[in-house]
């Protein structure tokens, strides 16, 4: 039996990506075949078609179908596996390559079902930028009312990270390329949302916390008063004059919705935090934490508008290079600093499997909803060439 996909033959740019028939996998012992529905596509596979290797990941021996998550109907069985998977709609990353594809092959302990109605873009979505998501979510210790900052706010991991925050109740930055992208921050709940292609972005996101700040300390409502988010999310939607008596409610606020956010995203409980105002008047000054998957001179920026005590993680860099920081950087904001992949993604969790179940149901619950890009198979190589300039929004998905 034969298929489509896309092959690699020589390292190079995008354009190398070639569409054409191929052999198609068997299944081996214990695996199965999946008829893909959806194939995921990731940032470090441009870096990988290049032939650079992405921290543990080494450049492919060629020729080679690229590609480690797949969604759709399993359609042919390995020797040993039950017949009950035939035909059930599943979700799995690849134990290497092979994605890129009609058909892929995966052991049946990687497997998950497709919850319910979900689509198979919807899925491979989640399956491992979703639990991505949560890994680096699970490293921060967000509670309600911290204010958070998120750079590539319109990515896949970005988008979803601003609806997860604001499911803990968090007060959301979002910092995205392009006007465009930075528009879509704000409809997925960022309370604030900036274009880093504008070199004055920092000093609009610190005037507007500051003042947001100010107004809402003037008023006399305490940070660590149960309103405290939401009054300071008026006041930096500008109606602060809504929510002059701290019990009253935004009219946009569901906490409905936040609560069951906060659930499927491993939210944490309870009342905002305490803390010591610098100048005496209750006034917070700079973010609680800064999550940065863009690293370079946008990461850089972000770091300075921490403040004194806050965290800073690290989840990528898409920029090309990591946040440059020194020991003096950190000991003069006296922030936390942690890369947030590796070991640390499963500390909370225990194991990759118990997150990727995690983002599923998030998304079964529609507690997260994942932005997709969606690109024809044949069209592999415009959707890489497309991700490494960054043109797209949410995650990029192949339809065969």
């Amino acid at each position: 039996m034969d298929m489509y996909a896309v092959r690699l033959h020589e390292f190079g740019p995008a354009a190398n990506l070639a569409y054409e028939r191929v052999p198609a996998p068997s299944p081996g012992r214990g695996q199965v075949r999946i008829d893909a529905e959806a194939v995921g596509v990731h940032l470090i596979e441009t870096t990988l078609r290049s032939g650079r290797a992405v921290g543990p990941h080494l450049a492919p021996d060629l020729p080679v179908v690229l590609g480690g998550e797949v969604a759709g109907a399993v359609g042919e069985l390995g020797p040993g596996v039950p017949s009950s998977w035939l035909g059930r709609r599943v979700v799995a990353p690849l134990a290497s390559y092979g994605g890129y594809a009609e058909r892929a092959v995966t052991e049946t302990g990687a497997l998950h079902e497709i919850p319910g109605i979900m689509t198979a873009e919807t899925a491979v979505a989640m399956v491992t930028t979703g639990a991505t998501t949560l890994g680096v979510l699970d490293a921060a210790d967000v509670l309600p009312g911290d204010m958070a900052l998120v750079t590539s706010a319109a990515g896949g991991v970005g988008a979803l990270l601003v609806q997860a925050l604001r499911g803990r109740g968090a007060v959301v930055v979002g910092v995205a390329g392009g006007p465009e992208k930075a528009r879509r921050a704000a409809e997925l709940g960022a309370d604030l949302a900036a274009d880093h292609h504008d070199p004055t972005w920092p000093d609009t996101v610190r005037t507007a916390l500051d003042e947001a700040s100010r107004q809402v300390a003037d008023l006399g409502v305490a940070d660590d008063h149960p309103e405290w988010p939401e009054v300071i999310r008026a006041a930096l939607a500008g109606s602060v004059q809504q929510v002059a008596e701290p019990g009253a409610r935004v009219a946009h606020h569901d906490p409905g919705r936040r609560d069951a956010v906060g659930a499927a995203a491993g939210g944490a409980a309870g009342r905002p935090r305490r803390r010591v105002s610098p100048d005496g008047t209750g006034r917070r000054v700079g973010l609680d934490v800064v999550f940065d998957g863009v690293g370079g001179t946008v990461g850089r920026r972000a770091f300075e508008l921490l403040a004194p005590g806050g965290m800073f993680l690290l989840h990528g860099w898409s920029s090309g290079t990591a946040t440059r920081l020194t020991t003096d950087d950190i000991i003069g904001h006296a922030a936390t600093v942690v890369w947030a992949l590796g070991p640390r993604l499963l500390r909370h969790a225990g194991s990759l499997r118990e997150l990727q179940a995690r983002a599923l149901r998030a998304a079964a619950d529609g507690a997260l909803v994942p932005l997709v890009a969606r690109y024809p198979l044949s069209r592999a190589a415009d959707a890489h060439a497309d991700l490494e300039n960054r043109r797209t929004t949410g995650k990029v998905v192949l339809i065969p």
